[in-house]
């Protein structure tokens, strides 16, 4: 899912790429079938977002550290337009 924003194409990775090490190290979740359409997900994913910190994997913790808190009161909730790195 490719979302636009004020800060250009966000990807929502879901279960297409689990944690930012799968796309980052290009070492896909151990869990896929085929392995080509796994490669071929994460190139998508690329063309689609406006840049590499744009995607956001389905269930890596690391989404909180990268992402703004959409409000300070509520820690575990970001704000997708606002990509820290």
């Amino acid at each position: 899912m490719s979302v636009e924003t004020e800060n250009g194409a966000v990807v929502i990775a879901s279960d297409a790429a689990h944690f930012y090490a799968n796309m980052e190290r290009e070492k896909p979740f151990p869990v896929f079938d085929p392995l080509s359409d796994v490669i071929f997900g994460v190139e998508r994913m690329k063309q689609l977002a406006s840049s590499p910190t744009h995607i956001v994997p389905g269930h890596d913790p690391l989404v909180l550290k990268r992402f703004a808190p959409s409000r300070q009161d509520v820690e575990d909730i970001v704000t997708l337009a606002h990509p820290l790195s």
